[in-house]
């Protein structure tokens, strides 16, 4: 692999810097006969989108080979790290490319029958048994367990939790002693409390949180993301429910609120980060569309980029910009601190020192 060389202002700290890569990673140290790829404008460590579903499309579960391409899409927006949030199908041929962005996988979702979106999930009979398939799911994923915390029950016409607290509080114990973390899809406020006193790791979505339970997050340190972007599709969720009138009120409220939730929870020092929840309802590539809906709902411009970048990237165990990381970088001709659209068009994409 030829040795490369790139001039710029590297954030987050803003000092125009030389960096060399060799052999697919970073040294703060010449290398003799690197070729100059970059000069003049800024670089960002690779961006990432810490929920995301590589493997499905929107009629569900996807053939491999449509799966590389929605990680191709993310790849060529700069998206170089993916938390894959649950998918049902094995996308771990995908992280044998060095083409394709780095995939932290979550597994499969767990979930109780008819309480989430067909083919997508593990399906339990009994609630009993989350513990053990946490157990499984933590032997076959990335250390992330996604669990399924509400949906819609038609007994009742309305979101409601699937999991007694008593479950959840073992679940989520098997998943910490096993070295996983787990995070839940959560709309509604009904299953917040039950997840969080248990010790859950993260909270997708999270449109029901109350003024309770943001500081029950904050105090314990519980991460958001909100995924502002797939919040755009709750008008129509409420309108194709034409048979639960109380989901679909339910839904328009949470979205009508979104925003102000979202910014308490900023305001209140949970950790956030950007995710897209692309696949299914919302595409791929759309990352930036995220970072500028963090922003205007209360993160400062260089919050918001850490949401996507530095900060994710140290939340989720990976390396940024020092010497010997692995050379996952994004080049922008422009300062994307002065203006979050330069995101939508990178000039040079590094991936493991390879350019694209």
């Amino acid at each position: 692999m030829t040795a490369l060389h790139l001039r710029a202002t590297v954030l987050p700290d803003g000092a125009q810097r030389d960096l060399w890569i060799a052999d697919g990673r970073i040294s703060l140290e010449p290398v003799a006969g690197a070729e100059t790829v970059f000069d003049g404008g800024y670089v960002l460590p690779g961006l990432v989108d810490a929920h995301c579903h590589v493997g499905i499309g929107t009629q569900g579960p996807v053939e491999l080979d449509e799966a590389v391409t929605q990680a191709e899409t993310d790849r060529d927006a700069g998206t170089l790290l993916i938390r894959d949030c649950g998918a049902p199908i094995d996308t771990r041929p995908l992280q044998q490319r060095d083409d394709l962005p780095r995939i932290i996988r979550a597994g499969k979702h767990l979930a109780r029958p008819k309480r989430y979106i067909p083919k997508l999930s593990d399906d339990l009979d009994d609630e009993q048994d989350l513990p053990a398939a946490v157990a499984e799911q933590a032997a076959y994923g990335d250390g992330w367990i996604k669990l399924v915390g509400d949906w819609i029950d038609r007994s009742v016409g309305d979101l409601a939790p699937l999991w007694s607290d008593e479950v959840l509080a073992e679940a989520i114990d098997t998943a910490h002693r096993l070295g996983a973390r787990v995070t839940a899809h959560v709309f509604g406020e009904d299953a917040l409390p039950g997840l969080i006193n248990a010790g859950i790791d993260c909270i997708e979505h999270g449109t029901g949180l109350t003024d309770e339970t943001v500081e029950l997050m904050a105090a314990r340190g519980t991460a958001l993301v909100p995924t502002l972007v797939n919040v755009e599709n709750f008008p129509g969720f409420a309108a194709a429910a034409t048979k639960y009138p109380d989901y679909a009120t339910h839904m328009t409220d949470l979205y009508e609120r979104a925003d102000r939730t979202v910014g308490k929870a900023i305001e209140a020092g949970i950790p956030v980060y950007a995710g897209t929840d692309a696949g299914g309802g919302v595409p791929h590539g759309v990352l930036a569309d995220e970072v500028a809906a963090l922003h205007r709902v209360g993160m400062s411009v260089e919050q918001a980029l850490a949401a996507a970048s530095w900060g994710a990237r140290e939340w989720l165990g990976w390396s940024s910009v020092e010497h010997g990381a692995v050379a996952d970088l994004v080049c922008y001709q422009a300062d994307p601190r002065k203006d979050l659209d330069v995101l939508r068009a990178p000039e040079r994409i590094l991936l493991g020192g390879r350019v694209f």
